[in-house]
C-alpha cells in the first residue's frame, strides 16, 4: 500500500490593518506546516497590487480597513480568484461575506481551532483529517488574548489576567494592569483561554489558578479579591488547585 500523500503546500496572503490581529494570523500560519504565506499586508490597496501580479490559493483577509473594505477587495480579485476567508469583529458583516463565496467568517478574537476548522474546508473533505498538524517545537504558542477597544485591538498577555467578570454581552477583564471592558463573550473568551491555567469558578466569573491566593467559605481570593464559588464548580476548582504545580 502506497503511503498517504501529504496536502501539497497552499500559498496564501494575509490582510489586516490592525497589527495585533495580523501578527497573531501569522503566528496561526507558522503552526499548520503546509500553509505557506506569500505576503501580509496592512494596507489593502497594496495587497491588492500584489495579488493582481502573484495569484495565491487562500486570501485570509480583514472586513473593516480604511480606505478599501474587505468586501470591495474581494471584489477586485482577479479571475480566478483565491479561496477567501473573512475576519471581523463584526457580526453583521456574515451574510455579505457570503455573498462573495467565501470558505469562511471568523469572528476576533479567533481562536487557532477555529482557525483550523476554516482551513479544512479548503481542502476536500479526503484531506481534511490533515489539517490538523501537531505545533512544531519551534514554534510558542500564542500567550496573548486580544481585546477590543473602540477602534484598537490590544494584547493582554495570560499572565497578567487575575480574572475574567461576565456582564451580559460586556466582558471585564481584571488585571495586574487594571480593568479592561470589551464588547466580547464570556463563553468565548474561556474557549481561548488555556485549560489548564484558568478555570470558571462560577457562570460569571473564570479565574487565573497564578493568582489564588486562599479559598475560605465558599468563596476565593484572586488579586485581592473575594469572588463567590459556584456549587456546581466547586469540586473542579478544588481539584484543580489541589493538582496545580504552581500553588
Amino acid at each position: 500500500m502506497e503511503p498517504a500523500s501529504s496536502p501539497r503546500p497552499l500559498s496564501c496572503v494575509l490582510i489586516d490593518d490592525e497589527p495585533l490581529a495580523l501578527e497573531v494570523l501569522a503566528n496561526y500560519c507558522a503552526r499548520v506546516p503546509f500553509l505557506v504565506v506569500q505576503g501580509q499586508f496592512h494596507d489593502p490597496l497594496a495587497a491588492l497590487a500584489f495579488l493582481q501580479a502573484q495569484p495565491v490559493d487562500l486570501v485570509v483577509l480583514d472586513i473593516h480597513m480604511p480606505a478599501l473594505t474587505g468586501v470591495h477587495l474581494a471584489q477586485l480579485l482577479p479571475t480566478p480568484s483565491p479561496r477567501l476567508i473573512f475576519t471581523t469583529a463584526h457580526a453583521q458583516y456574515a451574510v455579505r461575506s457570503y455573498e462573495l463565496n467565501a470558505t469562511d467568517y471568523l469572528l476576533k478574537p479567533v481562536a487557532f481551532e477555529r482557525f483550523l476548522q476554516a482551513l479544512a474546508k479548503v481542502y476536500p473533505a479526503s484531506m481534511a483529517p490533515q489539517v490538523a498538524p501537531a505545533l512544531p517545537s519551534s514554534v510558542a504558542p500564542v500567550e496573548a488574548l486580544l481585546v477590543r477597544q473602540g477602534a484598537q485591538l490590544r494584547r493582554v498577555a495570560f499572565s497578567e489576567i487575575l480574572y475574567l467578570e461576565g456582564r451580559k454581552e460586556y466582558l471585564l477583564l481584571h488585571t495586574t494592569q487594571g480593568k479592561l471592558l470589551t464588547l466580547q463573550s464570556f463563553r468565548r473568551a474561556e474557549e481561548i483561554l488555556p485549560a489548564d491555567r484558568f478555570v470558571r469558578i462560577h457562570r460569571s466569573f473564570l479565574i487565573a489558578l497564578d493568582h489564588v491566593h486562599h479559598v475560605e467559605r465558599g468563596h476565593v481570593q484572586v488579586g485581592g479579591q473575594l469572588l463567590p464559588i459556584g456549587d456546581r464548580y466547586r469540586e473542579t476548582l478544588l481539584e484543580r488547585l489541589r493538582a496545580y504545580p504552581h500553588l
